[in-house]
């Protein structure tokens, strides 16, 4: 099986991917990429929440255009997402998209996807061929009894294969399903049989919880296993959620390090302070912390939070109506609720100036 270190690199507007170059964070826009200013926006929270390539809908002409504006404001590589119309995939390009998301099965004849790689050969522009399991061909259903992760990896190859063969190699596959199962078992057989840098992720996960577990669980099954370049976490809903979570889940798998890393403990009763409006808020202080490489503990009680917090570098105990301030389980002081927040930003601003 091939793995990060020796997948073939690939450029998008400067970013490299495979290689063994660093898993990138991607999202999508939820905005009409015709709304040049609503999108511009939308991506620049994306950029400060750590998104790293961004990709916009264009489902007509005027999106197409929109992107050059749209480049102009921004400071990520910007993806095309193209369906059906060819002529979409290539006024992408033409006006600065630095990639293209294409399924050649629904773009047309063969002449019209071969005036799409003409036009990314002649620009250098990578191609993403994506495949997700809703879009599996008939002969393909037959021929392996309905959706599976072979007739996935096959559809997704037979297209490479196609782009390969109009003299083309500079691509990037996905192959996505909602089948958690099936989607991990699939990265693992194409793994095998390409090179190619793999853009991972569960589609149509789901809302903001079952999205969030089922993509977790699909994630660390492909990325334990040394495959994946690039990930998206698609959920329902405020794409920077997407952004924060696959933050988490790289962390989480030791795949990425930075930034600060919040334990809290899931409260019980001898809890006495809004310890999960506290945790909520923590959690959205710290983000602004990515240069510290830090723990953050939120302890609901005074019994066994410093104890149980030890190894973190700093955290907060709620006692009754009041809590402790402690640094690596050493209380500092005694406050009041409504200072433990302001006490840590302190604490947080007195590291960065050490660091």
């Amino acid at each position: 099986m091939i793995s990060r270190e020796n997948t073939r690199v690939v450029s998008i507007g400067g970013v490299k991917i495979g290689g063994g170059n660093p898993i990138r964070i991607q999202s999508m826009c939820n905005t009409k990429t015709q709304d040049v200013a609503g999108t511009v926006a939308q991506i620049l929270a994306l950029e400060k929440a750590g998104c790293e390539i961004i990709r916009v809908a264009v489902p007509d002409e005027e999106a197409a255009r929109a992107i050059r504006e749209i480049k102009k404001q921004i400071h990520i590589p910007l993806v095309a997402d193209i369906h059906f119309d060819y002529r979409l995939a290539i006024a992408s390009m033409e006006n600065g998209a630095d990639k293209i998301r294409i399924n050649p099965g629904n773009i047309g004849s063969e002449d019209r996807v071969r005036a799409v790689v003409n036009e990314a050969k002649d620009r250098q522009i990578p191609i993403r061929v994506g495949v997700n399991s809703g879009s599996l061909e008939k002969p393909l259903l037959e021929k392996y009894g309905g959706v599976t992760a072979e007739g996935i990896v096959e559809s997704a190859l037979d297209k490479v294969h196609m782009i390969e063969d109009l003299g083309y190699d500079n691509l990037v596959i996905s192959i996505k399903s909602s089948n958690v199962m099936m989607c991990a078992r699939a990265h693992e057989l194409i793994a095998e049989k390409t090179d190619h840098p793999l853009h991972v992720g569960i589609t149509e996960a789901g809302t903001l919880i079952s999205g969030n577990i089922k993509s977790s669980v699909g994630l660390a099954l492909i990325l334990s296993k040394g495959i994946g370049d690039t990930i998206r976490v698609s959920l329902t809903g405020d794409p920077l959620e997407e952004v924060k979570s696959a933050k988490l889940i790289l962390k989480a798998l030791g795949l990425r390090q930075g930034g600060v890393e919040v334990v809290s403990c899931p409260t019980c009763g001898r809890t006495q302070i809004d310890l999960i409006g506290l945790a909520n808020k923590v959690e959205t202080l710290v983000s602004r912390y990515d240069d510290l490489n830090i723990k953050v503990a939120v302890m609901g009680c005074v019994v066994n939070g410093p104890g149980e917090a030890r190894e973190a570098d700093l955290g907060v105990a709620g006692g009754k109506g009041t809590g402790l301030l402690f640094r690596h389980g050493e209380i500092l002081r005694q406050m009041p609720e409504a200072e433990l927040l302001p006490a840590l930003e302190e604490e947080l601003e007195k590291l960065r100036a050490q660091k």
